[in-house]
């Protein structure tokens, strides 16, 4: 939790937030994550002044552990004075310890971006999800939680401005942008009408740029003509000296380079598993794993 200092912007948790993507695909596939929709709604996480403290948070849980599908797990939440927002005791169950930082007590509306990240904790512990390290542990856990539809909330729980600022979560504003507008984009969804928060708002729009720059990446037909051009460059290179290419680009060329046996690889923009098709023009591909259909020009 960061409040009053300095917010970290961009993407430098990128790379990890993609195979998080990939990972999840992998683990529950694309059954599993259609099943996540749509995303918790505002009215079932809503906190108000006059609500009990403990017996709202109660409530919010339940509706998060019901929208993650954990239908056989108790959540008992108390709180008190600690340096992080939350944290959460991972046992066999049914039940699960939460703990919320004290400054949730007057701080209600956040209680469910909290309680959010800890529940989806659990959600990976029972799947048996899990990236090495703490650190990208929680970034896996956070993007987790964005993509199966909860954590809009901890984006919205982001504030800035001139005096303070407020951030949960191990992503940054951007990143949180980036996973909720694939989910966005892969569910149809628009969650822009629920942000409290401007800056949210904005970090959001920034995420959807990015995620919609992904699906203009060669070899996809709706790359630019840049993109194009450099491709083309690139895959004639290739052509020329039997299939080795050297390139900073998302996509590589494999094979042996002669007619017919050239390949070209690269991300699916849904879900970031790494795909192969042969380079000969107009092909349309399927992701195995998330089940897009990619049209191409190869």
């Amino acid at each position: 939790m960061t409040s009053g200092s300095a917010v970290v912007h961009g993407y430098p948790h990128l790379t990890t937030v993609r195979s998080a993507l990939t990972a999840l695909h992998k683990r529950i596939g694309h059954d599993g994550v259609r099943s996540y929709a749509p995303s918790v709604f505002p009215v079932d996480v809503a906190f108000s002044d006059q609500d009990d403290l403990h017996l709202g948070t109660q409530r919010v849980a339940r509706a998060l552990v019901q929208h993650l599908r954990l239908p056989d797990a108790r959540m008992i939440v108390s709180f008190r004075e600690m340096e992080h927002a939350a944290s959460v005791e991972l046992a066999a169950g049914p039940e699960y310890f939460i703990e919320l930082n004290a400054r949730f007590r007057t701080h209600r509306n956040d209680i469910g971006a909290a309680l959010a990240h800890e529940i989806t904790h659990v959600l990976l512990h029972r799947l048996g999800l899990a990236f090495a390290g703490t650190r990208d542990n929680e970034i896996l856990t956070d993007t987790v939680t964005t993509y199966l539809g909860a954590g809009w909330l901890l984006l919205d729980a982001f504030r800035e401005d001139g005096a303070s600022s407020q951030k949960l979560g191990y992503l940054t504003p951007e990143e949180f942008g980036y996973v909720l507008a694939k989910r966005a984009i892969a569910f149809g969804e628009d969650p822009a009408p629920w942000f409290t928060s401007a800056q949210a708002y904005t970090a959001y729009t920034k995420g959807l740029a990015l995620a919609r720059r992904d699906e203009q990446q060669p070899p996809l037909v709706a790359a630019g003509w840049a993109g194009r051009r450099r491709y083309a460059k690139e895959r004639r290179y290739a052509r020329e000296n039997g299939g080795r290419h050297e390139s900073a680009s998302t996509y590589a060329f494999e094979g042996s380079g002669g007619a017919g046996q050239l390949r070209v690889s690269f991300d699916c923009p849904t879900c970031h598993q790494r795909i192969r098709v042969p380079v000969r023009g107009r092909v349309r591909a399927r992701c195995a794993l998330c089940r897009t259909i990619l049209e191409c020009d190869t």
